[in-house]
């Protein structure tokens, strides 16, 4: 059995409670082979956290939570059975495996259901340890502390222009979590990590002329983290800037995604090339492997051992290990984004992503923000996405958005209250940047994409 062994500071019990979460894994595992179970997996969780908010100077909430799951699935044959509790008392913990046995003892045989195949799961190094990736940076921060920060962005974005007469507030949470992966293959996975943000909200103008916007910074660990004047300040500059949207005649023009819309992009492929909306028959990219979907320089990698990547794991979901690998090579679909399931659905195997992709890096192929701009000279930037107007079984695409007219490569006013439409597969097939602007605050790394045409409807 491999169990993954973690060295931590004395005064952190991490380690200890790790090694609590894994020996109980391993005791209801026990329960389900007691109870015929011919396959069995548990996932246990505790997560620790502290959010404040602040609006206009003023505390509005407060809020630490402290959270524990344990979930017990069986197999018996090809039937499953699921049941979870957050109580630890062993009647409980017996009770939740007798239902899940319950449970499946009365549904159907699905022969897609099963652990994945025992040769896939992840092995530990030498030192019987999966690396954390650097994922660990718990923050010693008090309410009084983070309130004080709090406020401390909201004043200076509030500080920063006399137009900014009102506040949506600011926030600053923190949170960290332990979790255990265990199966009858053998399989026990140990992962802890920490997650960090400060964002602010800010309000400018008068009457029917109000804009809101904002900014945040997120990361793994409070040494990443923007200072939080910075962040009210940088909430202020984006505010101030929506001021004065104007009209925008309805037509057809090149749009540039700014960094932090442009990844929904790729979440849309993602979203098509996921195995639940492939064996559901229900994507417009069903049976594109090998299919030229990007321009020819477009390339997308999962990199799932990044060190603080925001996804970085050594196994997916269901311990099978995960690995480098293209998704977009020379922009041609590569592969599907697969757990077992799904994969035993479609006649595939698993791609080691049960649970989601593990980091994704979209290179650039171009300058920042402004060279993008300059490289564009006349089009619509987006800055905000509004709405779910995307048909996943047609790829036909339709959102509202906000964000900026541009004209000779320079940013000349506002657009608010537009609608950019078009289709996935064209609007994939028609990106002719990617800039090097990435935004850091998500696991789908990525910088601004340019698109060639879109139709914009402008409310003139």
């Amino acid at each position: 059995m491999s169990h993954a062994l973690i060295d931590v500071h004395p005064a952190d019990d991490s380690a200890v409670r790790l090694d609590a979460l894994a020996a109980l894994s391993q005791r209801l595992l026990d329960r389900c082979r007691a109870a015929g179970a011919t396959q069995a997996e548990v996932s246990c969780s505790e997560d620790a956290g502290l959010s404040v908010n602040v609006r206009m100077g003023e505390v509005e909430t407060v809020e630490s939570t402290r959270d524990r799951g344990i979930g017990v699935t069986v197999y018996f044959g090809k039937r499953k059975g699921t049941a979870s509790t957050a109580d630890l008392r062993e009647d409980s913990l017996a009770a939740t495996v007798d239902q899940a046995c319950a449970i499946a003892r009365f549904t159907e045989d699905d022969e897609a259901s099963g652990l994945a195949d025992a040769e896939l799961m992840a092995r530990p190094g030498a030192d019987g340890r999966f690396d954390e990736y650097d994922a660990w940076h718990p923050w010693a921060l008090d309410a009084d502390a983070a309130v004080d920060l709090a406020l401390a962005c909201e004043a200076a974005g509030r500080d920063a222009d006399p137009r900014i007469a009102n506040s949506d507030g600011a926030s600053v949470s923190t949170s960290k979590g332990l979790s255990v992966y265990a199966n009858s293959h053998g399989f026990v996975g140990a992962e802890r990590g920490s997650h960090h943000s400060i964002g602010c909200a800010l309000i400018a103008g008068e009457g029917e002329h109000m804009q809101r916007e904002g900014w945040y910074s997120v990361a793994l660990a409070e040494s990443d983290l923007d200072a939080p004047a910075a962040i009210g300040r940088r909430a202020a500059e984006r505010t101030l800037a929506r001021l004065d949207p104007r009209p925008l005649a309805t037509g057809s023009y090149p749009v540039l995604f700014q960094a932090e819309v442009a990844r929904s992009l790729i979440g849309h492929l993602l979203g098509a090339v996921s195995g639940g909306a492939l064996y559901r028959r229900a994507s417009f990219l069903l049976d594109s492997v090998g299919t030229q979907l990007f321009p020819e320089w477009f390339d997308i990698f999962e990199r799932p051992f990044l060190q603080r990547g925001f996804q970085s794991s050594a196994y997916d979901a269901e311990g099978v290990a995960t690995r480098e690998s293209p998704l977009i090579q020379g922009g041609v679909l590569q592969r599907y984004v697969l757990g077992s399931y799904s994969a035993r659905k479609l006649g595939l195997q698993t791609t080691g992503n049960a649970g989601g992709v593990h980091n994704l890096e979209i290179p650039a192929n171009a300058g920042g923000l402004q060279d993008l701009l300059r490289g564009m000279d006349r089009g619509l930037l987006v800055t905000g996405l509004m709405g779910q107007g995307v048909n996943a079984v047609t790829g036909d695409y339709s959102r509202g958005a906000s964000g900026f007219w541009v004209e000779g490569g320079e940013i000349r006013h506002a657009v608010d209250g537009i609608t950019i439409a078009g289709n996935l597969k064209q609007m994939f097939a028609t990106i002719e940047a990617v800039g090097s602007d990435v935004d850091p605050r998500s696991h789908v790394r990525t910088g601004s994409i340019l698109l060639g045409r879109m139709t914009v409807a402008g409310g003139e």
